[in-house]
């Protein structure tokens, strides 16, 4: 028995009729299908969607060669 998942806030292309998207997979292929019509429509190719990059997910390769520089606060010259 194949197992249908809804797909939540989709909106039907045919009907237009919201949260009444189905999908499931059988020996055919993927397929997505409207419960409210009779839409159904088949996913040709799946797409893998890769990590944004950020600069919370970027490492530079040298980090152990990073210098150093020291910072010597002074205080002002009182008046």
């Amino acid at each position: 028995m194949t197992t249908k998942r809804f797909i939540a806030g989709a909106v039907c292309p045919r009907c237009g009729a919201m949260d009444r998207l189905v999908s499931y997979d059988n020996e055919e292929g993927r397929f997505k299908e409207c419960v409210a019509c009779d839409f159904l429509e088949k996913q040709v190719a799946a797409v893998q969607v890769d990590e944004l990059d950020t600069r919370v997910n970027q490492y530079e390769d040298d980090q152990a060669e990073t210098e150093v520089t020291l910072v010597k606060i002074i205080e002002p010259p009182k008046p």
